[in-house]
């Protein structure tokens, strides 16, 4: 994931079918401002999609767009072939969403940590609850990987896309994870 700065001119929006659903893609400029599902909590405000990009990216001007790096990219991790993000983004948001966002991109792929530990490593006084908030409010679902927060005991709590998208993203970084690990070695009898 790269941040970016930039401009909210050229802002479009498109959907996407994806294993999990169809996903709608913001994009302001050269840089992906949302990834949302369907029903997704909290709702964004649709009037900051701006219009739709046509079916999928055809004669929008979505030729070389981020939304279409976006689409292959997320398409590469939900088959399990990527395990991180190469996209100019902006997410929105308060000082202390951002303080949050950041550590929540800072993740590791295939672990989870809890909105506990953020709080702590956000200092003294950070309730989990106000954590947890933030995290809802996490316009770059998948990309900045909320579904890697989990409750103080290990249970799967709250996710904007519901909970069996929150477990199939982790159900998908764990299988790869298996994947990569070098096989044991053959024993001698």
């Amino acid at each position: 994931m790269t941040a970016s700065a930039g401009s909210t001119a050229g802002t479009a929006h498109t959907v996407i079918e994806t294993r999990l659903g169809p996903i709608t893609l913001v994009r302001s400029g050269a840089n992906l401002t949302g990834l949302y599902y369907p029903r997704h909590w909290p709702r964004p405000d649709r009037a900051a999609f701006g219009p739709l990009a046509g079916d999928g990216f055809a004669g929008a001007g979505f030729a070389g767009d981020v939304c279409v790096a976006a689409a292959s990219q997320l398409g590469e991790y939900l088959d399990g072939d990527r395990t991180e993000f190469e996209l100019p983004v902006r997410a929105d948001g308060s000082e202390f969403e951002q303080r949050v966002w950041a550590l929540v991109a800072g993740i590791p792929y295939g672990q989870t940590t809890s909105y506990g530990e953020l709080a702590r490593r956000l200092g003294a006084g950070t309730d989990p609850r106000d954590v947890g908030a933030a995290v809802g409010r996490n316009p770059l679902c998948i990309v900045i990987p909320c579904h890697r927060v989990v409750g103080s005991t290990g249970k799967l709590t709250g996710y904007a896309g519901g909970l069996s998208r929150k477990r199939a993203l982790l159900q998908i970084e764990q299988a790869r994870l298996v994947q990569s690990e070098p096989a044991a070695a053959a024993g001698l009898w």
